[in-house]
């Protein structure tokens, strides 16, 4: 899975803002700011990948227990489908 082409994310005086580009931004009218950790989640997804390897890059870079990394990447991404974000 990865992000759709047609988004961007940008960072906006300090904060983590994913807009859609080009024709994406006549289907999806809005804009999505990111934490932390769904900014390094979104960077993760802007290539092929799974949510276990997600998961795994999240342990490596923050100090968090592999359960709630995985609840995180899983409620993310969850996220991104029900918005139509991703392509599996």
């Amino acid at each position: 899975m990865k992000i759709k082409d047609g988004f961007a994310k940008r960072n906006i005086a300090g904060a983590e803002i994913v807009v859609p580009v080009g024709k994406t931004a006549i289907e999806f009218n809005g804009m999505i700011t990111l934490n932390e950790t769904g900014a390094f989640i979104w960077d993760c997804l802007q290539k092929e990948t799974t949510e276990q390897e997600i998961t795994a890059k999240l342990l490596e870079e923050y100090d968090v227990s592999e359960q709630k990394a995985a609840e995180d990447v899983s409620k993310f991404v969850t996220m991104l489908r029900e918005n139509g974000l991703i392509e599996e």
